[in-house]
C-alpha cells in the first residue's frame, strides 16, 4: 500500500531540510526522501568543517540569475537574522570571520542536528537512504515510486541541488524532473571553481603554485541585462593549473569561456607611475625594486612576461617599458582555458529557469503542486554564506506555501 503524505521533499539538504521543517511545523504530514548514506553531506563540509551558514550582508546583488529579480521575494521574507533566531534557540555558538560571513564555533554538525531537530518537532517522516525511481503527476496529486516502497503527496518539493561535489551525491535528478515537465533549464555550469590555464602561456607561472596575495579581479561588462560584470577584492592563490582562492571563486561565477580576467596584483599602487617617479632617485635593478612589492617569484615572472630582464638598471630603462610593466601588473589580463568543473566547484550556476517558477512559493506555474527550492533553481550565490541564506528562504518560502 502507498503511504500518504501532504508534502513529499525530496532532498535532505540545507533547503529540503529547512522546507520539510516549516511545512510539518504548520501541521502537514511531511516525508523526506534522499537516496545518501550520510545526512547533508554538504553542509558537514562546508566552511572547512564549520559550515559558514549565513551571512549577514546578504541581499538580492549578491545572487547571480538569468532573473534578477526572482530571489527578492523569499530573501526578504526569511532573513539571516530570521536564521540566527534559529542558531541562537539552539544555542549554537558562532562568530562572523570576515565580510559578514558567520561561521559555528564548532562544528557543522551542529547546523545538522539543529535541522534534524526542527524536523523531529514538525513529525517528519523520513525515507533514507531511498532512491526516487519515478515520479508521476495524478489526479490527485503525485505518485513516487521509490526503492523503499510508494508514496502518495498532494505536494512535492524538489530539492535535490546541482552538479557540484559529484563524490558526495550530487546528480541531475532535479533538472530530469523539469525535463519530464517541460520546464526550461539555463544551461547549468560549475560555480565557485578554480580557473586552469594551459600552454605556453601558463609555462612562467607554474613555478608560483603557493604564492598567495590580496588582488582585485574582474571580467565581464555591464552592457546588456542582468548581473553580467563582477568585480571582487580577495586573496588570489597560485595552482599548478592556474588560479584559485576566493577571488578567483568569486569571479568564476562571471566569468565566460574565452574572455580576460583582469587581475590587480597591487590594487593600491600606481605601479607606472612609482617605477617612472623612482628613476631619479632609486639606484636599483628593476627585480629588486619590484620585489619589495611582490613576492620575489612572481615578480619575476611578471618581469620576464614584460619582456624585460630583473638585473636591467631601473635609471636605463625608458617610460614606455615601465608603462607596459606596469600594465602587466595593475591590469593583468588572462584569458583561462577553463575550470577545475564540478570536482571542484562549490555551487552549480543555473538550473531550473525561475520564469518558470512563482517568486512567492518556488511553484512551478504550470505544474500545480511541484516546487523547487535551493540550488537546484537558477539562482546562484557568491561565496561567504550567501549559498545557505538562499537554501533557508527558498526553503521556508515552499514551505511555507505547500
Amino acid at each position: 500500500m502507498a503511504k500518504q503524505f501532504d508534502v513529499a521533499v525530496i532532498g535532505a539538504g540545507a533547503a529540503g531540510m529547512m522546507c520539510a521543517a516549516v511545512a510539518a511545523q504548520r501541521g502537514k504530514r511531511v516525508v523526506l526522501i534522499d537516496h545518501a548514506e550520510k545526512l547533508a553531506e554538504k553542509i558537514r563540509i562546508s566552511g572547512g568543517g564549520r559550515c559558514n551558514f549565513t551571512n549577514i550582508n546578504a541581499a538580492p546583488q549578491n545572487f547571480l540569475s538569468h532573473n534578477p529579480h526572482f530571489c527578492k521575494s523569499a530573501l526578504s521574507r526569511y532573513t539571516p537574522q530570521d536564521f540566527l533566531t534559529l542558531v541562537k534557540k539552539h544555542r549554537i555558538g558562532y562568530h562572523e570571520k570576515h565580510r559578514g560571513q558567520l561561521f559555528c564555533n564548532e562544528s557543522a554538525e551542529q547546523i545538522i542536528q539543529m535541522l534534524k531537530a526542527e524536523c523531529a518537532s514538525g513529525d517528519v517522516t523520513w525515507r533514507m537512504p531511498s532512491k526516487v525511481e519515478s515520479l508521476e503527476k495524478t489526479a490527485d496529486g503525485f505518485f513516487i515510486l521509490t526503492d523503499s516502497g510508494e508514496i502518495l503527496a498532494d505536494s512535492v518539493v524538489i530539492a535535490t541541488g546541482g552538479l557540484s561535489i559529484p563524490k558526495i551525491g550530487a546528480t541531475d535528478f532535479g533538472y530530469r524532473i523539469a525535463a519530464q515537465f517541460d520546464l526550461k533549464m539555463v544551461e547549468p555550469r560549475p560555480g565557485l571553481v578554480p580557473l586552469t590555464f594551459d600552454g605556453p602561456s601558463w609555462e612562467a607561472f607554474v613555478p608560483l603554485a603557493g604564492i598567495a596575495l590580496e588582488v582585485e579581479v574582474e571580467t565581464g561588462s555591464n552592457k546588456g541585462k542582468g548581473n553580467k560584470r563582477g568585480h571582487f577584492r580577495e586573496d588570489l592563490l597560485f595552482t599548478h593549473r592556474g588560479l584559485s582562492g576566493p577571488a578567483i571563486l568569486q569571479i568564476s561565477s562571471y566569468w565566460q569561456p574565452g574572455t580576460p580576467i583582469i587581475v590587480n596584483l597591487l590594487p593600491d599602487m600606481d605601479v607606472a607611475q612609482e617605477l617612472i617617479d623612482g628613476k631619479s632617485t632609486l639606484k636599483k635593478q628593476l627585480g629588486n625594486v619590484v620585489s619589495q612589492w611582490l613576492p620575489v617569484r612572481l615578480a619575476e615572472g611578471l618581469i620576464a612576461v614584460a619582456g624585460l630582464s630583473p638585473d636591467a638598471r631601473l635609471a636605463d630603462l625608458p617610460d614606455a617599458k615601465l608603462r607596459k610593466l606596469g600594465d602587466a601588473i595593475n591590469r593583468w589580463a588572462i584569458v583561462p582555458t577553463g575550470s577545475e568543473g564540478y570536482r571542484k566547484a562549490e555551487v552549480t550556476l543555473g538550473g531550473i529557469d525561475t520564469r518558470e517558477l512563482s517568486q512567492q512559493s518556488m511553484m512551478a506555474n504550470k505544474v500545480p503542486g511541484l516546487y523547487f527550492i535551493g540550488e537546484a533553481v537558477d539562482v546562484t550565490g557568491w561565496l561567504g554564506g550567501y549559498n545557505f541564506q538562499w537554501a533557508w528562504a527558498s526553503g521556508v518560502a515552499a514551505g511555507q506555501a505547500v
